[in-house]
């Protein structure tokens, strides 16, 4: 996988008018860079946090997100791909920004946040190839330019992972699943955290009712017969990679309340 360097985003935050950082709504403050944000206002550049991903949460929860960002002086919008009304909201707010002038709009934020859907949903057609997972096909590899309309263009990042971000975060988004040389560790925090918010996540995704990470992992491989040979051991590395690659892929249903 191949990220950018801290100095690229700086150089293109210097250039753009417009710096929309794309977070996860899910858990928007993982997903975060205040790094990025930091940048933009030492550039005096207007910034909007996109909370992406947005059919994955309630409507109450997305308005909950958007008004505490809002209340803490950050301009904010929630997104979805998959409504059009979202897509010319964030339009009408980037024309709003730019007075008729145009603007150069600069798309950055964490590794799977979904920044080439938004750049296809935008476009109406596919533009940026896309893929749910980190270190995939369709991972935005070099900076490139669209065009949205006359006078507005986007410049897409590689994905970012800001020396912030927090574990498990800062590793299953930082890394293709497959690179991962230990994905159990990750993989336990991550399932840790989602009972935390949703202690029936693992029932409805696979019928798990478990509560302990490493007894998840052990159903889920036999579930799976994922069985080393010799040993008869559940291979409970192939199922931390699932669980890690099903939640990427909204396979598991989890988010974090603002409340």
């Amino acid at each position: 996988m191949i990220l950018a360097s801290w100095r690229d985003i700086a150089k293109t935050i210097k250039r753009s008018d417009i710096v929309i950082e794309v977070v996860d709504i899910r858990d928007p403050i993982s997903t975060r860079s205040k790094r990025v944000e930091e940048m933009a206002e030492s550039f005096n550049k207007k910034l909007i946090l996109l909370l992406n991903k947005s059919d994955l949460v309630p409507y109450s929860v997305a308005e909950k997100w958007k008004e505490k960002f809002i209340s803490n002086g950050i301009d904010c919008i929630y997104y979805s791909i998959w409504r059009r009304k979202d897509r010319s909201l964030l339009i009408q707010k980037i024309e709003n920004y730019s007075n008729g002038n145009g603007s150069l709009v600069s798309l950055v934020g964490y590794p799977k946040t979904g920044k080439s859907s938004i750049i296809n949903s935008i476009k109406g057609k596919k533009s940026a190839q896309t893929s749910p997972i980190p270190g995939s096909p369709g991972y935005t590899r070099s900076f490139t330019l669209y065009k949205i309309k006359n006078g507005v263009y986007i410049l897409d990042s590689p994905g970012v992972m800001p020396i912030e971000g927090g574990f498990p975060e800062s590793i299953i988004r930082g890394k293709g699943v497959d690179e991962l040389k230990d994905p159990v560790k990750p993989a336990v925090a991550l399932i840790e955290k989602i009972l935390k918010y949703n202690p029936k996540a693992f029932i409805d995704a696979y019928k798990i009712e478990e509560k302990d990470p490493y007894k998840i992992l052990e159903q889920l491989a036999y579930k799976r017969m994922w069985i080393y040979r010799k040993t008869k051991e559940p291979n409970i590395d192939e199922a931390a990679k699932t669980i890690i690659r099903d939640y990427h892929k909204a396979k598991i249903d989890f988010y974090i309340s603002p409340d």
